[in-house]
């Protein structure tokens, strides 16, 4: 059974927030998924994460094969040891450029 998760308004200093995204950015998250990261993280260093909270899903975006529902689940915790930010050709490739000319079939 899957419970509501909680919407809460959060105000944060522009530049904080500035920071955050770019952090998010750099590690394939969403700016909530980073913030949701970084309270877990504390919480657990301070001793303080409940036992029943569920577990994140992994970084980055599911794979378009299923494959996020394979062993781990998509609820899989995130790997802190995982550092593969590889990504396949087809992400990297800048779009192409009409060609000269100025008329596009």
């Amino acid at each position: 059974m899957t419970s509501e998760r909680k919407k809460i308004l959060l105000r944060l200093d522009p530049a904080v927030h500035d920071a955050l995204a770019r952090w998010a950015g750099d590690e394939l998250r969403s700016t909530n998924a980073q913030i949701e990261f970084l309270l877990r993280r504390a919480l657990a260093d301070a001793g303080r994460l409940p036992g029943s909270v569920g577990r994140m899903r992994k970084r980055g975006r599911p794979r378009k094969t299923g494959a996020a529902d394979g062993p781990d689940g998509p609820d899989a915790q995130e790997d802190a040891g995982d550092t593969d930010t590889t990504r396949r050709e087809t992400d990297t490739e800048p779009p192409k450029d009409p060609p000269p000319g100025g008329s596009e079939d």
